[in-house]
C-alpha cells in the first residue's frame, strides 16, 4: 500500500496546485455576499454564456431579472431554467436586437413602462471577430452591437436609472481595448479594407471610453458606471476566432487553455461583483481586470477622444438633444459645439441611416 502513497500524494499536490493557480489566474468567485431583494437588474445577452450565469447568480441573490436577448426561444428556455434552479419567479425574457435601433427603442420603452425602477443595467451582449457585416441600420456589426447598441440603450434608460439612484451601469469590455484605435474618419469600415480583429478592438476601446465619459456626465446623479474585462472565458462569443480548429492547438495547447480559460460561471463573477458589492457604492468611471481595479490603456484615458466618440455616437443614434441634456450643469459650460470635419461626416452617415429606418434624426 505504501508504494501508492507517493504517487497519490504527488498527483494530489499537482491537482491542488493547478486548482489554486486557476483560481488565481481566473479571479475565483465573487467575494461579495450581498443580496439584492427588490432590486431590478437588466442584462443584455442573457440567454447564454456569461450573461446567463450572471442572471442566474443575481436571481439567487433575490433580484428581479430582465433578460434581454435576440433569440427569444433560447431566452425563454434560459429564463425558465433559472427560475427552476433559483426558485426565484421574477426572471423574465424580453426581446432586444442590439443590431436594430427600432428593437432597442421598443425594449427600452417596455422597460420604462413596466418597471417601477431599474437598479442595475449590465451591458453584457457582444459579438467577437465575426465576418464583415452591417447592422439593420448600416453600422459595422461589431461597432454597432458592442458599442452603439448599448450606448443607445443606456441613454434610453438613463432617467429610470437616475430615478432609482443609487444605481449602477456595468459595461463589459475586453483587454483587447489596449490595441484598439478609434477611426473617426471611418468608424463603420465603409471605406477601408475590413479587418475583423481591428474592428473588434475598436469596439472594445469604445466601451471603455463610453464608460468614462458617461461616468463624468452622470456625476452627482447617484448613478455609477464601471466597466470590466471578465478574463478569458470559454463561451460561444469566441466561435469566430478559429481557436482549436487545428490539430496542434486542440491536442498540444488544449491543456494550457484548460488551465487558463474559465467557464461561464467563473466568467460571470466580475459582473456580479460590480453589480452588488457594497464596497463599490459610489465608485465610478473605473476599469476592472476581472475583479481588480486597474488603469486602462492610455488611449482610453483621452478625454477629448471620449467626448468626440460620445458626440459621434449620439449623432449616429439620433440622440443629440439627449446627449446635451446628459451633461451636468457644472460641465456644460466647458462643452463646445464640435466643428470637427470628421464628426460632420459621421452626422451625414447618421442622417442617412435614420432616414432608412423612417426615424426622426432629431429624436
Amino acid at each position: 500500500m505504501s508504494k501508492y502513497i507517493l504517487p497519490v500524494s504527488v498527483f494530489g499536490t499537482v491537482f491542488g496546485s493547478a486548482v489554486l493557480l486557476k483560481n488565481h489566474v481566473t479571479g475565483g468567485p465573487c467575494p461579495s455576499k450581498a443580496k439584492i431583494p427588490g432590486k431590478t437588474v437588466v442584462i443584455t445577452g442573457a440567454n447564454t454564456g456569461i450573461g446567463k450565469e450572471t442572471a442566474k447568480e443575481l436571481a439567487k441573490r433575490g433580484g428581479r431579472i430582465i433578460m434581454g436577448c435576440r433569440d427569444m426561444e433560447k431566452c425563454e428556455a434560459a429564463a425558465k431554467e433559472i427560475r427552476g434552479q433559483t426558485l426565484n419567479p421574477h426572471v423574465y425574457a424580453r426581446h432586444i436586437d442590439l443590431a436594430s435601433i427600432n428593437s432597442i427603442r421598443q425594449f427600452a420603452e417596455r422597460v420604462n413602462q413596466e418597471e417601477t425602477h431599474v437598479d442595475v443595467l449590465i451591458n453584457n451582449a457582444g459579438v467577437m471577430r465575426c465576418p464583415a457585416g452591417k447592422t439593420e441600420d448600416g453600422f459595422d456589426i461589431q461597432f454597432g452591437v458592442n458599442h452603439l447598441g448599448h450606448f443607445l440603450l443606456t441613454n434610453l434608460l438613463l432617467e429610470k436609472l437616475k430615478d432609482s439612484a443609487p444605481s449602477r451601469v456595468v459595461n463589459l469590455t475586453s483587454l483587447a481595448h489596449i490595441v484598439g484605435e478609434i477611426d473617426f474618419n471611418d468608424l463603420n469600415w465603409d471605406n477601408k479594407k475590413f479587418d475583423t480583429k481591428r474592428a473588434y478592438c475598436q469596439s472594445k476601446l469604445a466601451n471603455v471610453l463610453f464608460t468614462r465619459e458617461l461616468a463624468q456626465r452622470l456625476e452627482g446623479t447617484g448613478v455609477t458606471v464601471n466597466c470590466l474585462h471578465p478574463g478569458v472565458v470559454a463561451t460561444e462569443l469566441g466561435r469566430h476566432t478559429g481557436l482549436h480548429q487545428s490539430q496542434f492547438s486542440s491536442s498540444v495547447l488544449s491543456p494550457f487553455f484548460t488551465l487558463l480559460v474559465k467557464g461561464p460561471e467563473l466568467g460571470a463573477q466580475p459582473s456580479v461583483y460590480l453589480a452588488v458589492a457594497e464596497e463599490l457604492e459610489g465608485v465610478t468611471g473605473c476599469y476592472y481586470d476581472v475583479m481588480i481595479e486597474k488603469e486602462p490603456a492610455p488611449k482610453a484615458l483621452d478625454q477629448e477622444v471620449s467626448r468626440r466618440l460620445w458626440e459621434a455616437s449620439a449623432r449616429l443614434m439620433g440622440l443629440e438633444q439627449a446627449a446635451s441634456a446628459a451633461v451636468p450643469a457644472s460641465n456644460r459650460a466647458q462643452e463646445k459645439p464640435s466643428t470637427d470635419p470628421d464628426t460632420k461626416i459621421i452626422a451625414k452617415h447618421s442622417l442617412s441611416a435614420l432616414e432608412q429606418t423612417g426615424m426622426n434624426p432629431g429624436v
